[in-house]
């Protein structure tokens, strides 16, 4: 028996750290926005075999939340959907202890963390080399704070991030081997993907021709080279759908016989692209007259939910403005923002870097990273019209961590054959000061991941602020610093899914917009902001403290 690497324990040094660092916002924060839902999707899955609420997300993930609380005996109360936030919400009070569902709820997002850090640390032996040069993007992917603050919730957005990169691995594999096993392995890494969030559709349906096309131009033969041998690629293709539906199938199969529901949701689905034109509406035409199982249907209901959100957009804030359909810039602002500045800067010149040695060496794998970040980059800025949080494309944290050790791999080198001791010192104290910068988020920072900003951002909410520095995970601490104030009276602007009422809250009323009134006021940045004309009033007045990151507490005499 092979003994294990050094390189391997560290790694699972690493994801230990990041999983007990992610895990420090449990004890502070309440629930945040889409946390209840999440639960009730999935407790229903498990307690009642229906998978009825907010079929825009499918099933894998929401399971694996659900799982710890389920086991510690949360049960479905039946809510009628489609909405389970107040179904979330009764799980979680139905315990005298709500925190420790919701606990349990979110340590169902640690393994997908371990997943992410271990597909980045494949993608860094396939890029850098080695086992042990395949850490360091694993630790500068750990010192990015959006993906230790979205690990530490009850959420989608990590398992999308760690499914999604181990699908682009399993792809970049398959198509520099052709083995048919490479191919039936990236068709479940997709199908995996694909069960965990729908954004994987195209994410994966635009990687492939991307990656396949770095395949053809950098496989391009020498002059007198033999021609190699022919491979399977039409039978590789074939395994890598079957792979895929297999795991679809295995994601929507266990249910009632009750299929009510589903053929309600799916009557919806064809009946929304049937009042499109083009090829929506060919799409639609063909679906009536198609006999489907009922898996099948649920899984294209859900993607047709995804398309009528994308098409109608989401309110969302960006700059001090408030819109609807989304900016083509948003996720070039959030990058900009959320990413500490020597990853940012370190990994855009790393992937840069790497594309062209890949180029020089005819070597795809180091092409990929950076093709797979701009298509991704490319494909959210131009059609995505939900604007809501750079949770939605985490997956190019891993991508910017394997440029910035790349780059940071090449200085080394080179620092080392610098000629001089004081040119080799001062590369040493340069590379030093640079990691210290990057890594001294860890401790800056904590627990306050999730509302992360960089130093290029003085006001963040005028910036960023739906699950960027708002997300409702403040309310536990406005409880305990209203205590400890003794604040008899509360007027209150809060925007989330906790039930106020089952809180433990000062005697409290809501504040309405343009409501002026005197005492005690706490608002979040999230009310803030929906409309930025509401509360404006407050501006005459500077509050008494900030409450976490996201709410201010004012006195008005």
């Amino acid at each position: 028996m092979r003994p294990v690497s050094a390189a391997r324990v560290a790694l699972l040094l690493l994801i230990l750290l990041a999983c007990r660092l992610a895990a420090g916002s449990w004890p502070v924060y309440s629930a945040t926005w889409d946390e209840p839902e999440h639960l009730a999707a999935g407790i229903e899955l498990l307690d009642r075999g229906r998978y009825e609420y907010d079929t825009e997300h499918p099933p894998l993930a929401r399971l694996l939340i659900a799982l710890g609380p389920y086991l510690a005996g949360a049960r479905s109360f039946g809510t009628p959907p489609p909405d389970g936030t107040q179904e979330g919400k009764d799980i979680l009070y139905a315990n005298a202890h709500p925190a420790e569902y919701l606990t349990l709820a979110r340590l169902g997002t640690l393994p997908f963390l371990a997943l992410l850090l271990w597909a980045t640390w494949l993608w860094g032996r396939h890029v850098l080399g080695s086992e042990r040069a395949a850490l360091l993007p694993v630790a500068l992917l750990i010192s990015a704070p959006p993906i230790l603050g979205h690990a530490g919730l009850a959420s989608l957005d990590i398992a999308a991030a760690a499914t999604g990169l181990l699908a682009f691995y399993a792809l970049q594999r398959w198509l520099e081997s052709g083995r048919p096993g490479d191919a039936a392995a990236a068709g479940l890494a997709s199908g995996l993907a694909v069960g965990t969030k729908f954004s994987a559709v195209p994410f994966l349906g635009l990687a492939l021709p991307a990656l396949a096309l770095v395949r053809a131009l950098t496989g391009a033969r020498p002059p007198g080279a033999p021609r190699p041998a022919a491979r399977p690629w039409v039978l590789g293709l074939a395994l890598l759908v079957l792979g895929t539906l297999l795991v679809l199938w295995l994601a929507y199969a266990p249910r009632t016989t009750d299929v009510s529901g589903v053929n309600v949701r799916f009557t919806w689905a064809v009946g929304y692209l049937l009042a499109q034109s083009g090829f929506d509406h060919t799409l639609g035409v063909w679906l009536s007259h198609l006999w489907l199982p009922r898996e099948a249907k649920d899984l294209v209901n859900g993607v047709m939910a995804v398309k009528a959100h994308n098409d109608t957009g989401h309110r969302a804030f960006l700059l001090g403005q408030v819109g609807e359909h989304g900016w083509w810039y948003f996720y070039l602002v959030a990058l900009a923002v959320k990413t500490p500045l020597p990853l940012l800067a370190g990994g855009v010149a790393g992937l840069g870097w790497l594309a062209r040695v890949g180029w020089q060496e005819r070597a795809a794998g180091r092409l990929a990273p950076l093709v797979l970040f701009l298509v991704i980059l490319g494909f959210a800025s131009l059609f995505s019209r939900i604007n809501i949080g750079i949770r939605h494309v985490l997956v190019l944290y891993p991508l910017l961590a394997l440029g910035a050790a790349y780059l940071l791999q090449r200085a080394w080198r080179n620092r080392s054959a610098a000629r001089g001791a004081a040119a080799r010192a001062g590369g040493t104290a340069l590379l030093a000061a640079l990691l210290t910068w990057q890594f001294s988020v860890l401790w800056r920072a904590y627990p306050d991941y999730l509302p992360y900003f960089n130093e290029t951002v003085t006001q963040p909410r005028t910036v960023l602020v739906d699950s960027d520095l708002d997300w409702g995970q403040d309310l536990r601490r406005l409880e305990l610093r209203a205590a400890q104030l003794r604040i008899p009276r509360l007027w209150l602007a809060y925007l989330g899914t906790v039930d106020l009422g089952r809180e433990p809250l000062p005697p409290f009323e809501r504040l309405r917009p343009r409501q002026i009134v005197h005492g005690w006021v706490a608002i979040s940045a999230l009310a803030r902001t929906r409309n930025p004309t509401d509360y404006a009033w407050l501006e005459a007045y500077q509050p008494v403290e900030r409450i976490g990151a996201s709410i201010e507490l004012y006195y008005v005499p």
